[in-house]
């Protein structure tokens, strides 16, 4: 076993090269917004090229010296099959940073709360918080990386495939400068056009004028993101975990410490001053173990100097998962956009209940992220029964533990919120209101999740589909529909529940739409599995409200209602036959009875 390298990459090993992990560790919730990034970088060949052949280079000497690529197979190597305990381990330090950075950023939410409330200023920020939202889930998680991943991995291949120069070097030197200006012409065209952006996004809302200042300071993390995605694609590609999955902590942190130090003077502004320092820290977490990357040399490479022809992105297969992308992070568009014409605090109280709500799917959406390379591998091999197998498994597990959850929040909502939120200029008030957007928000928590899920296995042949952007774009317009019919009648509870039935529009279509344009999984047998935990989790809430509600405390009727809603939902389960738990009790029963041993004998 060899040890992690300096950088936070654990090396793989020789014993086995089996791809799948062993056990997943515990799911971390990921920082906004919802969509977690991909964890591992799969190692697929573009459909166009031909699989590349295996480099055989001497071992690299020992004791100082230039930096060189390792032979195939040996530790730190970025071309050979990862196996199952290096995918543990690189899962491991993803999933401790991603769960760091999570605390963070709910701290830095409680934070915002307790320094400014949930009023006109803190809608006019989160007018403005739209700009990094859609950057980090069209730059750093969904979009850029499902084309950069597959560029840098065969840049790669062609490298241990030796062919003349460089291949690494050549498509950073092709790519990231014209990607370098097309992020800072954005990026200054949103600061120019901020009254605009403003009107088109938010037009009832009142005093527009610290929304468009918010905006402006905001434009800079096109830029710093946009960065931030190359270079987290480029690391992972190259198989180093440590410093892509830090950067949400480094963004938190600088987030925080402006709104501690400048709010005083500056108001809410001072958290959008945050954003663009904490997008500058992002870029700045990774970029010593990236050069430290593009500086290493092959042994026995061509001869220096010599260039290697660097191959353009699959810009089909860029068109369609930035769309896909745009598409789904529009729901926040409409919802803002609908919300605007309400009370102060009404956008204030979405975000709120969305950022709670959405913590169930990101846990259950870590196992997908860890997968996911996996899936790409077997479609690689033209293993599609292995692919099948793995998507079926993650949907049926991924299920499991967001049903879970969604119970929890709808039993506990209250109680939830007040303990998080209801302090400082957070009134109980603003808690009630809060508690009632979350618990219909939760309703459409299976959707997005199977969402999540289905659309990875329609991209992991790393290819163009043009079927889940249409998907989304149905759910899209479901959203809008519903919510611009319901929003005068419910307000924000319309609106939750436009969200909600939107996404779970689309999973239904992605669902369907599995046999003719993605993985080829059975349908039936996997609703048959999702109706049984969906069954338990509905009895599961309302036992659990009913406890939760009993104390007057909120930490006390937290505790209680949890404990009823796991304990009701996975005995249920078990009684309907849902896969998965009839062992998880018995290996209960079993540490039950090891530890009475241990005590009593």
């Amino acid at each position: 076993m060899t040890r992690p390298r300096t950088d936070g990459a654990p090396g793989p090993e020789r014993d086995t090269a089996d791809p799948a992990p062993s056990a997943v560790p515990l799911p971390a919730p990921g920082t906004d917004p919802p969509h977690a990034p991909a964890v591992l970088a799969p190692l697929p060949t573009l459909p166009t090229l031909p699989a590349p052949a295996r480099a055989v280079s001497p071992p690299a000497p020992l004791g100082p010296g230039p930096s060189t690529v390792p032979a195939s197979g040996a530790p730190g190597d970025e071309h050979g099959p990862p196996t199952r305990r290096f995918l543990a381990r690189a899962t491991l330090v993803t999933a401790s940073l991603s769960v760091a950075a999570a605390l963070l950023g709910l701290v830095r939410d409680q934070s915002l709360a307790r320094l400014f409330g949930a009023g006109r200023d803190t809608d006019a920020f989160l007018v403005a918080w739209t700009v990094p939202e859609f950057a980090a889930t069209l730059l750093i998680e969904d979009g850029l990386a499902f084309a950069l991943v597959p560029a840098f991995s065969v840049a790669l291949a062609r490298r241990a495939q030796g062919v003349p120069g460089d291949p690494v070097r050549s498509l950073v030197a092709g790519t990231l400068p014209r990607l370098a200006l097309a992020f800072t012409a954005v990026g200054a065209l949103l600061a120019l056009a901020a009254p605009q952006f403003v009107a088109a996004l938010a037009p009832g809302l009142p005093g527009p004028a610290l929304a468009v200042d918010c905006t402006r300071l905001t434009a800079s993390c096109v830029l710093s993101f946009g960065l931030a995605g190359y270079c987290s694609a480029a690391l992972r590609a190259h198989r180093r975990f440590l410093a892509p999955a830090a950067i949400y902590l480094a963004y938190n942190a600088g987030i925080i410490t402006a709104m501690y130090t400048l709010g005083g003077r500056w108001g809410v502004r001072s958290a959008a001053c945050g954003v663009a320092a904490g997008g500058c820290l992002m870029v700045a977490v990774q970029l010593p173990s990236l050069v430290r990357q593009l500086r290493r040399r092959r042994v026995g490479g061509a001869a220096p100097g010599t260039v290697a022809a660097a191959r353009p992105l699959d810009v089909p297969l860029l068109a369609t998962v930035l769309l896909f992308a745009l598409c789904r992070q529009s729901q926040v568009l409409i919802e803002r956009f609908l919300a605007s014409g309400l009370p102060s605090g009404a956008i204030s109280h979405l975000n709120y209940a969305q950022k709670v709500a959405q913590i169930p799917m990101t846990l259950s959406m870590m196992l997908c992220t860890v997968t996911f390379p996996v899936v790409a591998r077997a479609l690689a091999d033209g293993d599609t029964e292995r692919a099948r197998g793995r998507v079926e498994r993650d949907l049926a597990l991924a299920g499991r533990l967001v049903l879970l959850g969604t119970a929890a929040v709808v039993a506990c909502a209250p109680q939830l919120i007040a303990l998080l939120f209801q302090r400082g200029a957070f009134t109980a008030q603003d808690t009630a209101a809060t508690a009632a957007v979350m618990r219909v928000y939760a309703l459409g928590l299976l959707g997005q999740t199977l969402t999540g899920v289905l659309v990875r296995s329609y991209f992991s042949a790393g290819r163009a589909s043009w079927y889940p952007v249409a998907a989304m774009a149905a759910g899209i317009a479901a959203t809008s529909w519903i919510g611009a019919r319901t929003v005068g009648s419910w307000g924000v509870t319309g609106i939750a529940a436009a969200n909600a039935t939107g996404i779970t529009l689309t999973a239904a279509l992605l669902l369907a739409g599995t046999g003719r344009h993605g993985v080829p999984i059975r349908t039936a047998p996997v609703l048959r599995e999702l109706s049984r935990p969906l069954r338990a989790a509905a009895v599961a809430a309302v036992a659990g409200a009913l406890v939760a509600g009993l104390p007057s405390a909120a930490p006390a009727g937290l505790a209680a209602g949890g404990a009823t809603v796991a304990a009701v939902f996975v005995l249920l389960a078990w009684v309907l036959g849902a896969q998965g738990f009839a062992p998880a009790l018995r290996s209960v029963r079993i540490l039950t009875r090891r530890l009475a041993h241990a005590v009593l004998r």
